[in-house]
């Protein structure tokens, strides 16, 4: 993968591999939430996401933009 470069200068805070385990916990409760919310009033509002899920509270806690300072070329390989 000699060209594969990044095209947003940005990544995870921590060195964190994967948020996989997060995404289907909170993904999980939201379509539980859903389909009992449905079950019971389908004509009521539905539960937004970020009732289930933080950024901040999974694995990368959010991402970071980088600085002018590492947008060279070396920084951007994936």
């Amino acid at each position: 993968m000699s060209r594969s470069r990044r095209k947003t200068p940005m990544c995870g805070i921590t060195t964190a591999a994967s948020e996989r385990f997060d995404k289907q916990t909170w993904h999980r409760a939201f379509r539980k939430a859903e389909r009992q919310r449905l079950a019971v009033s389908p004509l009521s509002e539905p539960h937004h996401f970020r009732e289930f899920s933080d950024d901040w509270t999974m694995n990368k806690d959010g991402k970071c933009y980088w600085g002018e300072d590492h947008r060279s070329a070396r920084w951007l390989r994936k």
